[in-house]
């Protein structure tokens, strides 16, 4: 009797052949929102912040993906994923959607992603454009998601009240926390690795510090150990000379001679 073919096991790509970004602008303003959002819920066990990571609401359905430059998922727990696979995670879709536009995006690609988002479950969706620092942004209302008619000042529900503003000077896109505090930027995040790379040479010049002071401990311990071992010898030499000169004085009186006679 034939046996029954086995069903073949449904592959999910880890990549999809795109690159992140199409330009260093591009790749700049992801980073900086994508490690800006993982400094805002670092004290969160239970948010999940990825960039540039595959996203599959479907189980058995591979090729109904999406790569959200930054995403976040409340209720899920940080850690290292090579995809997000919505069904392994309690079925919770990400509830907040970040695009960086890059001269290469074109509006039907744009309009297939929302459409996207819009049926699979994101609450929050937001676009910036760093080339014409245009912001644009959408929020759940029942089942679609409704344009932001002002993103001037626009606080997202979700994310901690985070405030968007537009730089009056440059135009450029300002995030702002809710409690005031700066959303990073380039100059913090930088201000940050400067701070690490002080921080680390501030604990290896401790450590050398701690490895002389150590070293001059163990020479001084090695100088106290050779000094008794001076004094050691030294009174080992005093008690042999003496039993020497005992036993020259017995073997001259054994012989008659008197030392005090002379």
């Amino acid at each position: 009797m034939a046996s029954m073919p086995r069903p073949q096991e449904i592959i999910y790509p880890e990549r999809d052949g795109k690159p992140m970004s199409d330009n260093t602008k591009q790749f700049r303003w992801i980073y900086l929102i994508e490690k800006g959002l993982e400094s805002l819920f670092e004290n969160n066990p239970n948010v999940f912040v990825a960039g540039d990571l595959l996203w599959y609401p479907v189980e058995g359905k591979p090729k109904t993906r999406a790569a959200p430059d930054a995403m976040v998922v409340f209720g899920r727990p940080k850690g290292d994923r090579g995809s997000y696979r919505q069904w392994e995670e309690g079925n919770i879709a990400p509830q907040v959607a970040f695009e960086i536009l890059s001269p290469g995006n074109t509006p039907p690609e744009m309009n297939l992603k929302r459409e996207f988002y819009e049926r699979y479950g994101v609450e929050e969706y937001y676009i910036y454009d760093p080339d014409s620092f245009k912001l644009t942004g959408w929020i759940r209302r029942g089942i679609r998601l409704e344009p932001i008619a002002q993103m001037k000042g626009w606080k997202s529900p979700l994310l901690l009240e985070l405030r968007f503003e537009l730089d009056g000077l440059d135009g450029e896109l300002k995030l702002h926390r809710s409690d005031g505090k700066p959303f990073s930027t380039d100059e913090q995040l930088k201000e940050a690795e400067q701070r690490a790379v002080l921080a680390e040479q501030r604990a290896k010049q401790e450590r050398q510090e701690r490895q002389q002071a150590e070293q001059r401990a163990t020479q001084e311990r090695q100088e106290r150990q050779q000094a008794d071992l001076r004094a050691t010898q030294a009174e080992q030499r005093a008690e042999q000379a003496e039993l020497r000169n005992e036993r020259l004085l017995a073997r001259l009186r054994a012989e008659g001679i008197n030392l005090d006679d002379l």
